[in-house]
C-alpha cells in the first residue's frame, strides 16, 4: 500500500526519478492515476531537476505537480521552496494534499509534504537524513551501526 518514490543525481548532474504506486482503494474501474502520467507522478529534466510525488492522484494531475515544481525551479526557486510553492498552489487550487521528493542537478534536495505525514529518507555523501512528521529531520552516519 502507498506510493514509493525516488529521485537521484549522479556526479555529472544527470537526474532521474522513479515512482511506484499502491493505487487507491475502491477506485473506479479503468481509473488511471497520476503515477503513469508524465509530469504528474514524476518528472526529470537534467536542466532543472527531478521530482517524485505522492498523494491524491486527481489533485496531482489537475496541477501537473512534478512539472510545476520544476517550473518553479527554472524560475530560480530552490528545490525546497519550489516544492513548498507547488504544494501550497495544489491546496489552494484544488484542495489537494500530497508530498514530494525533489533534487536539483547540483544535489540539493528536499522532502516536503502537506499531508499529515510522509516517510522519507535521503542519502548524501556519508549521511542518512530521514523523517516522518512535519519539521522532523534526523541524521546519522551511514556507517553507524544500527
Amino acid at each position: 500500500m502507498g506510493t514509493v518514490g525516488a529521485v537521484a543525481v549522479d556526479s555529472e548532474g544527470v537526474v532521474a526519478c522513479a515512482t511506484s504506486t499502491g493505487g487507491m482503494l475502491n477506485k473506479m474501474e479503468g481509473r488511471v492515476g497520476d503515477t503513469p502520467c508524465i509530469g504528474c507522478g514524476g518528472y526529470a529534466d537534467n536542466n532543472s531537476g527531478a521530482v517524485s510525488t505522492t498523494g491524491h492522484g486527481e489533485a496531482i494531475m489537475k496541477v501537473v505537480l512534478a512539472r510545476l515544481i520544476l517550473f518553479y525551479m527554472e524560475q530560480g526557486q530552490s528545490a525546497e521552496a519550489a516544492s513548498d510553492s507547488a504544494l501550497v498552489y495544489m491546496k489552494s487550487r484544488v484542495d489537494g494534499l500530497g508530498g514530494v521528493v525533489t533534487v536539483d542537478p547540483q544535489g540539493n534536495w528536499a522532502a516536503r509534504f502537506s499531508s499529515r505525514q510522509m516517510a522519507w529518507a535521503a542519502a548524501q555523501k556519508d549521511t542518512l537524513h530521514y523523517g516522518l512528521y512535519t519539521g522532523e529531520h534526523f541524521t546519522q552516519s551511514i556507517d553507524e551501526p544500527h
